[in-house]
C-alpha cells in the first residue's frame, strides 16, 4: 500500500506539473503566437523566431517532465535559429522540429485542457479513495488511475515530441561534419608541430653533425687531435638528434603505450608529473591479462588527455595533488583527471583543452570540464570503443 501511495504521489506531482505547463501554454504561448501573426506585416516578422524559440523551451520543459517520470530522455533535433532575420524566418518556418512542437502543442491544447478540468475531480477522488481505504479496507482505485494518467500523458508527449529518424540522421550528419572538421584541424596542427620539431630541432642538429664530420675529415691528416674533438662533437650532436627524434615519435604514438599498455603508461606519466598523483584503474588490467586491449587510437587519445591535464594542473592549478581514474566499460573507456587547485580553467586561454576536445571528438567521444573558481578542476572523458 505504501508503494502505491508513493507512486500515486509522484504521479500527482507529475500531473500537476503537466497541468501547470498546459496553463502556461494557454496564457503565454497563444498570446505570443497570435501577436506575431496579427502584426506580421508590421513588426511580427521579428517576433516569429522568438515565438518559435519560446515554443522550443516549452517543449523542452515537457521533455524534462517526461524524463523525470519515465527515466527515458526524449531526443530533440532543431535547426539553429541564427544569422540574419530572413534566414531565421526561413529556418523557423521550414524546421521539421518546429512543426513537431506545434503538433504536440495543438494536441496538448486538447488533452491539456482535459487535465485542467480533471484536477478537481482527481483531487476529490484521492480524498474519497483514502477515506474508503481507511474505513472499509478496500483497494485503492483512484491511486492506480492517477499513475496510468501520468503514463498516458508521458506516452502521448513522447510520441509527438520524438524527432523523426530523418531529423536525427540530419543532426548526426551535421555533428559528424563538425567532428570531422575538428579532427582535420587537429591533424593539421599535429603535422605542423611535427614539422616544426623536425625543422627546428632534429634537422638543425643533423646539419651541424654533417658539418662537423666534414671538418673532421679535412683536419684528420694535419690535426688528428682537432679532428677527434670534432668527431666527439659530432657524436654528441647525433645523440641529441636521436633524442629529438624520440620526442617527435612519442608525440605521434608513445612507445610506452606499446610496452606497458595504457595503465602502465599513465602511471609513468603520474610519476614524472611533479605532482602527487593517485592513479586508479578499473577494468583495464584484467582485460589486458585476458588478451583484450583498448584500441591503439583510443589509448593514444586517453594518454594525451591525461598528459595534457596533468601538465595543466602542474602549471596553473597551484595544487600539489591530483587524481587520475581510468575505467573500462562495456561500451568504451572513461578517463577522469581531478586536481584540487584554484579552478577557473579557460578553454580560450590556450590551455590545451581545445586540442583535447578535438582529439576526443575525432573518436566520437565527449569531454566535460568542470572548473569553478576556487576549484576543483575535473575533466571527464568518455571514449567509445569495442573491446
Amino acid at each position: 500500500m505504501r508503494n502505491t501511495v508513493r507512486q500515486a504521489a509522484r504521479a500527482t506531482v507529475q500531473l500537476a506539473g503537466a497541468t501547470a505547463l498546459g496553463f502556461f501554454s494557454y496564457l503565454f504561448v497563444t498570446v505570443l503566437l497570435f501577436s506575431a501573426a496579427g502584426t506580421l506585416l508590421v513588426v511580427g516578422a521579428g517576433l516569429l523566431p522568438e515565438a518559435v524559440l519560446l515554443v522550443r523551451r516549452v517543449a523542452g520543459a515537457k521533455r524534462t517532465q517526461v524524463e523525470a517520470w519515465t527515466g527515458k530522455k526524449i531526443p530533440e533535433a532543431y535547426a539553429p535559429l541564427t544569422g540574419p532575420l530572413r534566414e531565421r524566418l526561413r529556418t523557423a518556418v521550414r524546421d521539421p522540429g518546429t512543426r513537431k512542437d506545434l503538433r504536440w502543442m495543438a494536441a496538448y491544447y486538447v488533452y491539456g485542457l482535459l487535465l485542467l478540468l480533471a484536477v478537481p475531480l482527481w483531487l476529490a477522488g484521492l480524498l474519497v479513495d483514502g477515506v474508503l481505504c481507511g474505513l472499509l479496507r478496500r483497494k485503492a482505485v483512484v491511486l492506480p488511475l492517477i499513475s496510468r494518467l501520468a503514463d498516458l500523458d508521458a506516452a502521448w508527449s513522447t510520441t509527438l515530441l520524438k524527432p523523426s529518424p530523418s531529423a536525427l540522421l540530419a543532426e548526426r550528419v551535421e555533428e559528424l561534419t563538425a567532428t570531422r572538421a575538428g579532427a582535420i584541424a587537429a591533424h593539421g596542427a599535429e603535422l605542423r608541430r611535427i614539422e616544426r620539431d623536425l625543422h627546428d630541432g632534429t634537422q638543425a642538429r643533423l646539419v651541424s653533425l654533417s658539418m662537423r664530420i666534414g671538418l673532421a675529415k679535412r683536419a684528420y691528416d694535419r690535426d688528428p687531435d682537432g679532428a677527434r674533438r670534432l668527431l666527439d662533437d659530432a657524436q654528441h650532436q647525433a645523440e641529441e638528434a636521436l633524442t629529438e627524434l624520440r620526442h617527435v615519435v612519442r608525440g605521434i604514438h608513445p612507445p610506452i603505450l606499446t610496452d606497458r599498455g595504457l595503465a602502465g603508461a599513465v602511471r609513468a606519466l603520474a610519476a614524472s608529473s611533479g605532482l602527487d598523483v593517485t592513479v586508479r584503474v578499473q577494468g583495464l588490467e584484467d582485460g589486458a591479462e585476458s588478451g583484450a586491449r583498448v584500441p591503439a587510437a583510443v589509448e593514444a587519445a586517453a594518454y594525451f588527455v591525461v598528459a595534457e591535464a596533468l601538465t595543466n594542473a602542474a602549471k596553473y592549478s597551484g595544487s600539489a595533488t591530483a587524481e587520475v581514474w581510468l575505467a573500462g566499460t562495456r561500451t568504451g573507456l572513461v578517463v577522469m583527471v581531478r586536481d584540487e587547485g584554484r579552478g577557473g580553467a579557460d578553454e580560450t586561454a590556450g590551455s590545451g583543452l581545445v586540442g583535447m576536445r578535438r582529439r576526443v571528438a575525432a573518436l566520437d567521444g565527449t569531454v566535460t570540464v568542470t572548473s569553478p573558481a576556487g576549484g576543483p578542476t575535473v575533466i571527464d572523458v568518455e571514449l567509445p570503443c569495442v573491446w
